[in-house]
């Protein structure tokens, strides 16, 4: 490795945007959190997202990872507005949120913005 190899491996690249993730895998995951979710204004528990999207994969034959609800969380994480366990997205436009005032684990969207990444996403296809 020659010294500009070097400075080019080491570079900072760009971080991609938390609410809009770059990898196809991620933004299909997102498209699922977000049809799952939408139904609901008032949010459902974690178990029921994945029970939900676990259904929609077997109804359209898509195959379940065994690591599903691990990309499942890092998806909802990765757009969460109030992630209690991390850092929230840098920009103002997260899709999920966890609602306030409610016990377990609940997780919803912010259906104007989830409607509108929709739209924009099915623009990007």
């Amino acid at each position: 490795m020659t010294h500009a190899n070097a400075e080019n491996f080491f570079a900072p690249r760009p971080r991609p945007d938390a609410a809009a993730p770059s990898a196809f895998g991620d933004r299909y995951v997102i498209q699922e959190l977000v049809k799952a979710l939408i139904p609901h204004p008032g949010g459902l528990r974690r178990f029921s997202v994945m029970r939900a999207i676990r259904a929609e994969r077997g109804r359209t034959s898509r195959p379940i990872s065994l690591k599903f609800e691990a990309e499942i969380e890092r998806a909802f994480r990765s757009s969460c507005a109030n992630w209690s366990g991390g850092k929230p997205p840098e920009t103002g436009n997260a899709l999920f949120y966890r609602p306030e005032g409610k016990a377990g684990e609940v997780w919803a969207v912010y259906a104007d913005r989830a409607t509108a990444w929709l739209a924009n996403s099915a623009d990007i296809r």
